[in-house]
């Protein structure tokens, strides 16, 4: 099985090149020939390429048919610049699944937006960090057939007992940047998963502001919110979610889960898919 290793957003620094190397022998362990993009490594400043680059690395991955699945190993800020730039019919013909996280949840949402596709939430260098251990054994049985093992994950509700639809979304920040644009999707009857790395009180609120004033808490039918990470670090007085009451009302059912993130230890979700909570 092959798949290609994209990076649609920042281009990763020199001193990365060790955790791409290890990250492909990790892959090659179970049985996946890792296909390296033209441009993953930061070439000017946090670019590895222009826009257009990056944009035709990943839809060369796409139409190699030899490649399973596309697996972005990105983050950071620019992402989005490659949305006008991606072949979306030929996207939604392909049968391969896109995985990244962070600021791939703009690329994820597009996709979804343009095509219906699902794509997954997931960082595959979480292979190679702190809990690789973990996460490659979660792999290791996902690839044998074992699906729950990466993407099952435990939640709990703390208003409402009962959502359903197509979860969207992902890390809020990135998010948001969809707005107003033809990649934002459409939210009437989905689930909203809302997480973050960066942020504290005054970034997280003013993001759910935006999104109050755009509508979006009117026109979902859930919200799951993930880990925030720095946010939860911080020991602040008010939790995310008190921030999330103060934008909606309080017959939106919400839930949480500790397994959805930036953490290294979190598992993989579809972006695009019906999901079922209770």
């Amino acid at each position: 099985m092959k798949v290609g290793i994209s990076a649609c957003s920042n281009g990763h620094p020199r001193e990365w090149q060790p955790q791409i190397r290890e990250l492909a022998k990790v892959l090659q362990a179970c049985g996946v020939e890792a296909v390296l993009a033209g441009h993953v490594l930061a070439e000017t400043d946090e670019f590895s390429g222009s826009d257009q680059e990056r944009a035709d690395d990943l839809m060369r991955l796409y139409r190699d048919d030899s490649i399973k699945a596309i697996y972005d190993i990105s983050g950071g800020d620019l992402a989005n610049g490659v949305l006008d730039h991606l072949d979306y019919e030929l996207i939604g013909r392909s049968k391969k699944e896109f995985w990244g996280y962070s600021d791939l949840t703009t690329v994820i949402n597009a996709i979804y937006a343009m095509t219906g596709r699902p794509s997954v939430l997931y960082q595959v260098k979480n292979m190679v960090y702190r809990d690789g251990e973990l996460q490659k054994e979660r792999f290791r049985r996902y690839l044998a057939g074992d699906r729950e093992a990466l993407f099952g994950f435990g939640y709990e509700f703390l208003q409402g007992s009962r959502m359903e639809g197509v979860v969207l979304g992902g890390n809020i920040r990135c998010f948001t940047k969809l707005a107003g644009t033809r990649y934002w999707p459409d939210l009437a009857g989905k689930i909203l998963l809302l997480e973050s790395y960066g942020g504290e009180s005054g970034q997280i609120a003013t993001l759910l502001t935006q999104l109050e004033q755009i509508g979006v808490f009117e026109q979902v039918s859930g919200v799951l919110l993930g880990t925030f990470t720095n946010y939860e670090k911080a020991n602040l007085k008010l939790s995310v979610y008190d921030l999330l009451k103060m934008h909606i009302d309080e017959r939106l059912p919400v839930a949480m889960t500790r397994e959805i993130g930036h953490g290294t230890d979190a598992r993989a979700i579809e972006i695009g898919r019906r999901m079922r909570f209770e």
